[in-house]
């Protein structure tokens, strides 16, 4: 049964495509028009039914063999009448196939089902809720720092298309980010994380009502406009809340006040030819034999050019620039800036 199910259901996924229902009524009215040929000429000419079914498909395929003998007066009639309308019938039929074979309408099908069912197996991911102004840089801060387990919700097929020529690069569900069917088909049962980035705060709101009541644990961070939205959506169950007009005013006015921190904040953003990065380290990940070292016995091994310019633990929180007593203990975190080669050594060094 295990292996039989996915089956039924890419099957029946396929039949409730609208696209292959279209080949699907193209088949079924060739039959149509074969069983109406072959009753035809049962009754009015006596026929046998497997000469009256060939001669049927002799008037389809219109190749003109005359295998089965001569034809009565009615039996012409008939058979004037059945060319004339099938004329228009082959013409839907082979204008429907054409599509399907040539223009790539079935390989498009094709893709759709193997990218649902790659949907259905997805767990632990982010799921972008809007592909804007926004939601596209999230993708591509995401690809950049090759976490590519991410599906994107979309209404507008094109937004997505513009990036993502071929859609089987990425996890893609057209739809309505608010609707609940919408969600849940995005796997939100199993996700790790909620990024929604819609144009309308009222679709913020929602989004973060419905993932967190599908899934209590998930982690939400969503866009508002202003202070007033921010309050509702962390009420709604936000675990953090972005608000771009509000930042983009700030970053104005401190390349005026302040110019260097800015274009130091930039080489973190990857803006610039010195690309920054700032990462964290969790404790649990540490190696053994590192774990319970002090600080400063800890960085005598740090060969990596990586800077930690911070700490976090479970009780005071976050401290900038700790001190070299500082005990590394469970739930701990580093913070630590550097290049990405330079982050790359220090996780060599010091993780499993």
């Amino acid at each position: 049964m295990k292996t039989i199910n996915p089956i039924l259901r890419r099957l029946i996924w396929l039949l409730m495509n609208p696209q292959f229902q279209r080949l699907l009524k193209a088949g079924a009215l060739l039959l149509l028009c074969a069983l109406f040929g072959t009753v035809g000429y049962v009754l009015i000419e006596g026929r046998s039914f497997t000469d009256a079914f060939f001669l049927s498909m002799i008037v389809i395929s219109t190749v003109g063999m005359n295998e089965v003998g001569p034809l009565s007066l009615e039996g012409r009639i008939f058979t004037s009448i059945f060319i004339a309308a099938n004329l228009v019938v082959v013409t839907y039929i082979v204008s429907i196939f054409t599509r399907y074979l040539f223009e790539g309408e079935l390989q498009t099908i094709l893709k759709n089902i193997m990218q649902k069912q790659h949907v259905r197996e997805m767990h632990h991911h982010i799921i972008v809720c809007g592909f804007g102004r926004y939601g596209r840089k999230v993708c591509e801060h995401l690809e950049a720092n090759h976490i590519h387990n991410f599906l994107i919700i979309e209404r507008e097929r094109n937004k997505v298309l513009e990036k993502y020529p071929d859609l089987s690069q990425i996890s893609f569900i057209e739809g309505d980010a608010t609707a609940d069917d919408i969600l849940k088909q995005a796997g939100i049962e199993k996700a790790n994380a909620v990024i929604t980035s819609l144009t309308e705060d009222a679709g913020n709101v929602y989004v973060t009502l419905t993932a967190r009541e599908l899934n209590p644990a998930i982690k939400i961070v969503a866009r508002a406009s202003g202070e007033a939205v921010a309050n509702k959506l962390y009420r709604a169950g936000a675990n953090y809340v972005v608000m771009p007009d509000v930042m983009g005013g700030m970053y104005m006015a401190n390349l005026l006040i302040r110019p260097e921190a800015v274009q130091f904040m930039e080489l973190l953003n990857g803006i610039g030819e010195e690309k920054l990065r700032v990462d964290e380290f969790h404790y649990e990940r540490f190696k053994d034999s590192y774990k319970g070292m002090s600080l400063g016995d800890l960085l005598k091994q740090n060969t990596s050019g990586a800077a930690v310019i911070g700490f976090k633990d479970i009780t005071n929180g976050f401290e900038v620039n700790p001190p070299e007593t500082r005990l590394l203990s469970q739930g701990d975190v580093l913070i630590v800036i550097g290049k990405d080669a330079q982050l790359k050594v220090f996780s060599d060094i010091y993780l499993r």
